[in-house]
């Protein structure tokens, strides 16, 4: 009987990936109207070149790269790109099509909602908030909580503790194999693949389920539910 669903947040419920171009994208072209005379393609190369190095939730990635690319910090240029930066990712945080739909619908049926995301606590809670979804959700954990990122079984088993559930009686949905799949499969969770959010391209995810749309968990939940009844 399945009682729990839980979440990866980027390229799960919400198009991170996308995002995080169009917010970089836009905090180049402010740099360069700010004065900051490189080509825009130079710019963003090293900005990843940062995010590669750092991770790609660095919070001081413009830092950075202005000081490898100038030898010094230009705040003015500095601002500019922040300000760019946010106002599109703000533009850009959207969920992908019948997010809410799909989580109602499992409120509907009892189905506790969760979330487990490699990303630092205070960027996940922020774009849960900015989304709408933090009060949808009975239990967040993040890199912050555990200290150790997917496939490491504590922050599954995070999640299984608070809701007092053994493995297979909860889902974990993510779009990313190595990490989310095999970290949850590994403990016997249920897996589902979200293949609308890989950026890689996967032929093969190693889950129990894939799902094109969000809403399939639906009718899985249903199906696994009534096979159990």
């Amino acid at each position: 009987m399945i009682k729990a669903v839980i979440f990866d947040l980027d390229n799960t419920l919400t198009d991170f990936m996308r995002m995080k171009e169009n917010a970089v994208d836009a905090a180049v072209d402010a740099m360069i109207d700010a004065g900051l005379r490189f080509r825009p393609d130079e710019i963003k190369l090293k900005i990843y070149e940062v995010y590669e190095r750092e991770g790609i939730e660095f919070q001081k990635v413009f830092d950075h790269a202005l000081v490898e690319m100038l030898g010094q910090m230009d705040f003015k240029i500095h601002a500019a790109g922040i300000v760019g930066y946010r106002r599109a990712k703000e533009a850009s945080l959207v969920l992908y099509p019948h997010v809410k739909v799909t989580l109602i619908e499992l409120m509907k049926r009892g189905i506790r909602l969760g979330v487990v995301s490699d990303a630092p606590r205070q960027e996940a809670w922020l774009r849960l908030c900015y989304l709408q979804l933090h009060h949808m959700f009975d239990f967040v954990t993040t890199f912050d909580d555990t200290q150790e990122r997917k496939p490491s079984p504590k922050p599954f088993m995070r999640a299984l503790d608070y809701f007092k559930l053994d493995p297979p009686q909860a889902i974990m949905v993510g779009d990313w194999p190595e990490r989310d799949i095999t970290g949850a499969g590994k403990l016997g969770m249920i897996t589902v693949f979200a293949r609308y959010g890989d950026t890689k391209g996967l032929s093969e995810s190693g889950a129990n389920y894939e799902i094109d749309d969000v809403f399939d968990l639906v009718d899985i939940v249903d199906r696994l539910n009534r096979s159990s009844a």
